[in-house]
């Protein structure tokens, strides 16, 4: 299957490694070097690989975040994959509540990097296929799924991590058969 990824990283040895690094699974990478008009392009791509922070110093994730929520509001089909040096679980969490396919820690692991953003195109290619993204209940059931994997099970630590308790947490994971 033809793919066209997009990678956007203020980094221009990032937007290199990991242009380099897709280049071998995919047909098409393109990358861009902050997220100015992106939207407007977000249809082009079957999948986008998206760096947090852009500000010198900022550390928050806040502008991937926010650019996340723009790319979705302009093609609620489309994957994207945030990454950051400055992850942490809360931050990965809240990117997944919030609807990114998965969360890459830089430095990634080459093998890694290009199954996370396989699985995104798949992703995009079944939502745009199907004519519908995801919903609620599976952004739901996908942000508790990726919280338990992180936690490595720990029901405790994942509910703290979503901001449930853990009876809501078990309520949730037995409505979404987990």
């Amino acid at each position: 299957m033809a793919q066209r990824l997009l990678i956007v990283d203020d980094d221009p040895d990032v937007l290199k490694a990991a242009a380099a690094t897709l280049a071998r699974a995919v047909e098409a990478v393109d990358t861009a070097v902050g997220p100015d008009g992106l939207a407007e392009r977000a249809h082009l791509y079957d999948a986008v690989l998206l760096d947090m922070n852009f500000a010198a110093g900022a550390r928050d994730g806040a502008e991937g975040l926010d650019t996340l929520d723009r790319l979705q509001a302009a093609d609620p089909a489309l994957s994207v994959v945030l990454m950051t040096t400055y992850g942490g679980v809360a931050l990965a969490v809240q990117a997944l509540k919030r609807g990114a396919a998965d969360f890459v820690l830089k430095p990634w692991r080459n093998e890694a990097l290009i199954a996370a953003m396989q699985a995104a195109a798949a992703l995009t290619a079944e939502r745009r296929a199907s004519g519908k993204a995801l919903n609620l209940d599976d952004l739901e059931r996908r942000a508790i799924e990726r919280a338990l994997s992180l936690y490595e099970g720990n029901v405790s630590h994942a509910a703290q991590a979503l901001g449930l308790t853990r009876p809501a947490l078990y309520r949730r994971m037995e409505r979404h058969g987990l």
